[in-house]
């Protein structure tokens, strides 16, 4: 943990985030004066968020019930947020249980579906993509390390790339599924939604598809971006059902949360 001093007597939020939203979800939170304890994944991650007085940064999954319950006790705040990945439901479920359980506010980020800005083939589950048929194809997959062995299983494109985040765990997932030196690229994505080095690795890779998450947001409207303005075929997996369920908007969400 690193940051400023948990000063219990000042109201706070839990944020449960990560390098999307987070750190600006935090810079506004912290700028209404509330004391902001976030917990993210990693260390990498934390790296995001910059200094404050009043942030409390925190590294390390939620293992179980038993250490939500432990971080309520320890930071007692007034409220929590959930603004994890639409696509992480256990921490998601996890949050809403223990919450329910200790009576504790619980307000959850929705991310809302970006713009169209071009033709776009929604794949209902990973398994989907077995049925399309991508001959011909040079895919670039952006759907995360952990779902990379399946989603090469399951394709028939002709040549497959992928773009993983810049951690150690993540380079490891993504050789052990089969992919080489050449098909890899460690980095994270473009956070002004740009997308200039994602675009550069399309025309590096002679990309013709890309298989990324509807994860709402800026990740999404980047790839959807990005494939509209070179002419790619995007495929795009389906957020889960229960991702969209009791969700508010960031403006929304910030004017429920208030002042301290």
């Amino acid at each position: 943990m690193h940051g400023g001093p948990l000063h219990q007597q000042q109201p706070s939020i839990w944020l449960v985030a990560g390098t999307g939203e987070g750190p600006a979800l935090a810079g506004a939170l912290l700028e209404r004066g509330w004391r902001v304890v976030v917990s993210v994944v990693t260390a990498e991650a934390a790296r995001a968020y910059g200094a404050h007085p009043l942030l409390t940064v925190q590294v390390g999954a939620l293992a179980d019930r038993a250490s939500a319950r432990e971080r309520i006790d320890l930071f007692r705040p007034r409220w929590v947020v959930d603004a994890t990945h639409p696509f992480a439901l256990r921490i998601s479920a996890l949050l809403q249980a223990v919450c329910a359980e200790r009576q504790q506010p619980l307000l959850t980020l929705f991310r809302p579906e970006p713009q169209a800005t071009g033709p776009v083939t929604v794949l209902p589950a990973l398994t989907s993509l077995g049925q399309l048929d991508l001959r011909g194809e040079r895919l670039l997959l952006a759907i995360g390390s952990r779902h990379l062995r399946a989603a090469l299983a399951l394709s028939n494109a002709d040549a497959h790339f992928a773009r993983v985040l810049d951690r150690p765990g993540s380079l490891q997932l993504a050789l052990a599924a089969g992919l080489g030196d050449g098909q890899l690229a460690c980095l994270r994505p473009d956070r002004h939604g740009e997308g200039a080095i994602e675009r550069a690795l399309c025309h590096r890779w002679r990309i013709s598809a890309v298989l990324c998450r509807q994860s709402g947001g800026p990740a999404e409207a980047l790839w959807r971006s990005s494939c509209a303005a070179l002419g790619l075929r995007l495929l795009l997996l389906q957020r889960p059902p229960e991702a969209a369920v009791g969700g508010l908007s960031m403006p929304r969400l910030l004017d429920r949360l208030g002042e301290p």
